[in-house]
Order: structure tokens, then C-alpha cells, then sequence
């Protein structure tokens, strides 16, 4: 029987394995920071943030927005691939270059000097990733998110083993450093292995011209975020302790895991799909705002639900050596509610084509940060200050995101915040409630974090029902699909292992 909706059929079929990824890839990866943080001192951690934003950017040029223009383009031909794979293998190798090279200036910089044999190491990152990116990019855009889920377990295991072992070795950093190197190594080998795409020999100038007149703008846009998003390892490393930026970047991996994981699995998932219904304004604009709602609906009372619980959270999981990472974390987590919404309003630029305004509004927001961070310096605020100026950069720039988006697809700001608000509010309901029972159970961490996590699920859904939120029986209904999905996969492989246990069988007794 002929699929009535395959499109709706593929975005479930991506949802399921995206959510699977996240589930399992970010749930991994959780669990192997909180051993690493327990093996490993803040200073550990504060060494590796110091260059982060430096592999950051690096990896940006590599792919110059070209990702996103062949996941947008609709007829690629080999050749397309093929001149893309070498450009960024291309890139990469100038680019490690420049890293080697530059070793001693950013370890002055620090006044750190361990840092220049871990940033040439750490730059071969650079090249390995360049290997895969295209084989990943032809992944995405035939939403085959199974094998980039299966991929990604796989990696962060091995590696996560692998780091660990050395941790307790007693590596210290270089741990960390092998952590990066061997996941994406392993990524890129299995990218390989899954996928069997060979580029051809050729590089053309046609197909190079094309994607780069979309993706030289995403890339100059892309150099503003990326920069921006870890300006603050640089702040901090340059003018504090290398302990408290392992507090921060410890605080900021943990709470990234939560909000980016959610956004970039709505992101990746609904970018391709609605690259495919761009020409149908009506349709777009339906799937747009379901995305919007839905997103919301789970990130809101996720991260709330985090700041609220923080203190208990971190005392659990990393021991008290990392309670002043709590602060950062709660103030990170107010500020990650909004990502997944930045980042799908963005998607519809990218959709429509209007890379112009992809990079206009990446410059107008970054404007406002550094106004921001500049007042928090001049006033003395410390990195609490620092930190506060990026919760409210969050909030002003959803605002200009949705300004530009709704000229795209007559969505506008007012329009969102209408459609959010309800969420929002039982959210911060829920976080007020979980913070406030925090606050008078009797000192048993454990407990207090079982009991305000319990509360916090039985108000939320409770406040859903009660304010007949149509997303609580939208994500129950997708929820219901991935359950049935799941059990149909397993019953369909227990078949699979029963009839080649038949055949084996057969095989055997005709033998004999």
C-alpha cells in the first residue's frame, strides 16, 4: 500500500531517529562529562576552553556555509559533492597551518604554555572532520538520521571509553584532547563505512561559484555566531583564573547538552523538510508554526526545570568542587530557552534563500552583545555580569530573528510570543514551584532531586491540561508513534533472527 503522506512519513521517520541520536548520543555524552568532571579539576577544563573558540572558527571557514547550501540545493550532481569535498579538505589543511603557527601568540596570550603542543594536536581535528563533512551533509539531506544516530552512538562511546581510561590514568588534559580527536575520527571512519559515497576526480568552478555565492554569506554569518558563542572563553581566560573558566565551560557544556541538543535536532530534522514545501506558502507557514510551538513546549519547563533543580543537580552528579559552576549554569539555562527558537526562525531564512539576511541580522545582534558585554566590563560586573549580558542578548535577539522571519512567511513576533506564552508561563509556574520545594526539604540531595523532578512533571502536564495546550496531546501522539515504531523495529528483527534461525536450521538438516 502506497504511502498517502510520505513527506509526513519522513519528517516522523527523522523525528524518531533524531530523537533516538539525542536520547542516546547526548545522553552518553552527559554521562561522560559528569565522570570526567569527577575525575578531572576545573582547571583541566578551563585550559581546553581557552582554545575552543579558536577550533571553532576554524571548523567554519572549513565548511564556508556550503553544508547548508547543498542540504537547500534540489538537483546536485556528483560533481557538486565532489568539488565541495575537496574545497574543505583544502581549507582544513590552511587553516591547520595557521593554527600550528600560531600556537605561541595565543599561548602568550593566555600566559599559558601548555597550550601550544595541545593546540597542535588538538588542530588535527580539522582535517579529520573535513573528510566526512559531505558524506554527513548527503545523510541529512535524505533525512537518513538512523545512521547518523547509529554513527554518533558508536563514536561517543569508543571515545568517551577511551578518555576516561586515560583520565584515570591520571592524562589530565590531554585526556580531553584525545576525547575530541578519537570521536571525530571514529565519526568520520564510520561516515565512511555507512554511507560508500567516492568523490570523482573533478573540481568545478561552475558548481564552487554556485554553492558559494549562498554559502560565502552563511560562512561570514556563521564567523559572527561561532565568534560570539565563545567570545567568552576568551574573556574569562584572558582576565581570570584558568579555574574559574573551568567552572564556566563545565557550567556551558552542561547546559549546551540540553538546549542545543533540542535545537539542533528540530534544526536539522525541519530545515531539510521544509527546504522541500518552500514554494507552498501555505504549508510552510503550518509547519513552521507547529515546529515553533512544539519546540517550545518541550525546551521551556526543560531548561527551567534545570536552573530550578541546579543546586541539588550539581552536588549529585559532580561533588561540591563544582558548586560554583551552579550560578553559570542557572543564568545559561534561562538563556538556552530560546535557541531552538533562534534557530528555527533562522531555517526559514535559509529556506527562502535570503543568506543577505541570515548575515544582516547575525551583525545587528552581535552589535547588541558587544554593547552589552562592554557595559558589564566597564561597570566591574565579574562573569556574572558577563553572563547576564548574554541572557539578555538571547531575548532581544529572538526578537530581531522573528522580526526579519516574519517578512519571509508573515509569522511575526507578536504572532510568536502569542502562540508561546501559555507554555511560558506554566513553565516558570513549574520552575518557581520546584525551586521553592528545593528550598525547604531537609539537606538530602539525593532526595530533593527526586522529589523536585517529581513535582515538576506532575505540575507541568497538569498546567497543559488544565490550559487545554494543544502541544501536550501533539508531542503524546509523537510520542505514541516512536513507541509503536520502536516495538514494530524489534519485532520485525526478532522475525528476522527467528526465520534465519529457521534457514539455518533447514540448511543443517539437509545436510545431514
Amino acid at each position: 500500500m502506497q504511502d498517502s503522506n510520505p513527506l509526513k512519513t519522513k519528517t516522523m521517520t527523522g523525528l524518531f531517529w533524531s530523537f533516538a541520536d539525542l536520547l542516546a548520543n547526548h545522553g552518553v555524552q552527559f554521562v561522560i562529562q559528569i565522570l570526567l568532571a569527577r575525575l578531572l579539576l576545573p582547571e583541566h577544563f578551563g585550559v581546553i576552553g581557552m582554545i575552543l573558540i579558536f577550533i571553532a572558527i576554524s571548523n567554519s571557514i572549513v565548511d564556508s556555509g556550503f553544508s547548508q547550501a547543498l542540504i537547500r540545493d534540489q538537483q546536485t550532481s556528483q560533481t557538486d559533492y565532489s568539488t565541495v569535498f575537496y574545497f574543505n579538505i583544502m581549507m582544513a589543511a590552511v587553516m591547520y597551518g595557521i593554527l600550528y603557527f600560531s600556537a605561541f601568540p595565543i599561548s602568550n596570550f593566555f600566559n599559558e604554555p601548555q597550550l601550544i603542543p595541545i593546540l597542535r594536536v588538538l588542530s588535527l581535528v580539522l582535517i579529520i572532520n573535513s573528510l566526512g563533512i559531505i558524506h554527513k551533509v548527503m545523510l541529512i539531506k535524505n533525512v537518513d538520521f538512523k545512521t547518523i544516530a547509529k554513527i554518533n552512538v558508536i563514536a561517543v562511546l569508543l571515545s568517551g571509553s577511551i578518555t576516561i581510561s586515560l583520565a584515570m590514568m591520571g592524562y589530565g588534559v590531554w585526556s580531553l584532547v584525545i576525547n575530541t580527536l578519537s570521536m571525530q575520527l571514529i565519526q568520520t571512519l564510520l561516515l565512511w563505512i555507512f554511507n560508500k559515497w567516492v568523490p570523482s576526480m573533478a573540481f568545478n568552478m561552475q558548481s564552487f561559484r554556485k554553492f558559494y555565492k549562498f554559502g560565502y554569506k552563511l560562512l561570514l554569518s556563521g564567523l559572527l555566531d561561532t565568534l560570539y558563542n565563545n567570545i567568552y572563553f576568551v574573556i574569562i581566560g584572558r582576565f581570570y583564573s584558568t579555574t574559574q573558566l573551568g567552572f564556566y565551560t563545565n557550567a556551558a557544556r552542561i547546559s549546551n547538552m540540553a538546549s542545543q541538543a533540542i535545537s539542533a535536532t528540530v534544526q536539522r530534522v525541519s530545515y531539510p523538510i521544509l527546504s522541500s514545501i518552500q514554494q507552498d506558502e501555505i504549508r510552510l507557514k503550518s509547519g513552521f508554526r507547529k515546529i515553533i510551538k512544539t519546540s517550545a513546549f518541550i525546551n521551556f519547563p526543560l531548561m527551567i526545570g534545570l536552573a530550578a533543580i541546579a543546586p541539588s543537580l550539581f552536588t549529585v552528579l559532580l561533588g561540591e568542587k563544582w558548586m560554583p559552576s551552579v550560578v553559570y549554569f542557572q543564568l545559561l539555562c534561562i538563556a538556552g530557552m530560546l535557541y531552538p527558537l533562534h534557530a528555527i526562525n533562522l531555517n526559514i531564512l535559509q529556506v527562502k534563500g535570503r543568506s543577505d539576511l541570515f548575515l544582516l541580522i547575525e551583525i545587528i545582534k552581535k552589535l547588541v552583545l558587544t554593547l552589552l558585554i562592554s557595559v558589564s566590563l566597564v561597570l566591574g560586573q565579574g562573569i556574572i555580569g558577563l553572563i547576564v549580558a548574554a541572557v539578555l542578548s538571547s531575548y532581544i535577539a529572538l526578537y530581531i530573528n522573528t522580526y526579519f522571519s516574519a517578512r519571509e512567511i508573515d509569522y511575526s513576533a507578536k504572532d510568536q510570543l502569542k502562540d508561546l506564552f501559555p507554555v511560558l508561563l506554566l513553565s516558570i509556574v513549574m520552575g518557581v514551584s520546584v525551586a521553592t520545594i528545593g528550598s525547604v526539604l531537609p539537606v538530602n540531595h539525593i532526595m530533593n532531586l527526586t522529589i523536585q523532578i517529581g513535582i515538576g512533571i506532575v505540575v507541568y502536564i497538569a498546567g497543559c491540561k488544565m490550559a487545554r495546550v494543544q502541544e501536550l496531546e501533539t508531542v503524546y501522539r509523537i510520542l505514541l508513534v516512536l513507541v509503536m515504531k520502536s516495538r514494530l523495529m524489534k519485532h520485525k528483527n526478532k522475525k528476522i533472527v527467528e526465520n534465519k534461525i529457521v534457514l539455518e536450521n533447514e540448511t543443517i538438516g539437509g545436510n545431514k
